[in-house]
């Protein structure tokens, strides 16, 4: 049976911004936010003081990060995981927040060895990926089932040697999430990657049952809340 929210727990509920800014302390570094997407963590950064770079695969992609920036200071560059648009030694913290596991199989450690190459030294990789397991995975394992290309993430992390990497520190944790309606869904889950939709309003009357089955009710009417088991990982440049 899944665990629900209300059930002791064994790991500590958290937020992503929370224990990133706990393991790496971003005030005042130059931070690359790989795979930045509509650009939030970005401009969360940004508001503790770090200095920011997006990088996403297009412009399109890049394009509702850009227009909701403001004068935030960040930059957005277009470039891919395994060949990052930056120079070598070039960044205090490389993030990979929920990423890594949409780089192609293949090339996971080739994107874990390029976040190594623009780190500078006594800099650190942070991979955050999400679990394959609990209610939410089930739910948007209906529309894109992740298990294999999270997999792969999960051994380029446990082979971080060959990327240059020490494996440093992993934590383990749940973020709480709410979902408001059916359309809020289709939202989240399109907008990690737009070929999605065809799949999503396929199975809408699925998702729809399946919405109101998992999770647990939240406040207003429709509403689900769910527990996303997530693991960090703080990766350190080997000597070079």
């Amino acid at each position: 049976m899944a665990r629900k929210l209300s059930d002791a727990l064994a790991r500590d509920v958290d937020t992503d911004l929370g224990v990133l800014e706990r393991l790496v302390a971003p005030a005042g570094k130059d931070v690359v936010d790989i795979g930045c997407g509509g650009g939030a963590l970005v401009r969360a950064l940004t508001g503790v003081g770090a200095r920011m770079v997006g990088v996403e695969i297009s412009e399109q992609q890049l394009a509702g990060a850009i227009a909701d920036d403001g004068s935030s200071g960040a930059r957005y560059l277009v470039g891919r995981g395994e060949d990052l648009p930056l120079p070598d030694s070039s960044v205090d913290v490389a993030v990979f927040m929920r990423t890594l596991h949409h780089v192609p199989i293949g090339e996971q450690t080739a994107a874990l060895r390029e976040a190594s190459r623009v780190s500078r030294p006594g800099g650190v990789v942070y991979v955050v990926e999400p679990l394959a397991e609990g209610d939410y995975f089930e739910l948007v394992s209906m529309v894109e089932d992740e298990i294999e290309v999270r997999e792969a993430a999960a051994r380029a992390l446990c082979d971080a040697a060959s990327a240059g990497l020490d494996r440093a520190t992993t934590v383990e944790y749940d973020v709480a999430l709410t979902v408001a309606s059916l359309a809020a869904l289709r939202a989240r889950v399109v907008s990690v990657d737009p070929e999605r939709t065809a799949m999503f309003d396929a199975r809408e009357d699925e998702l729809g049952a399946a919405l109101a089955r998992l999770g647990e009710p939240g406040e207003a009417e429709g509403e689900r809340r769910f527990l996303q088991p997530m693991r960090a990982d703080l990766l350190r440049p080997l000597s070079r």
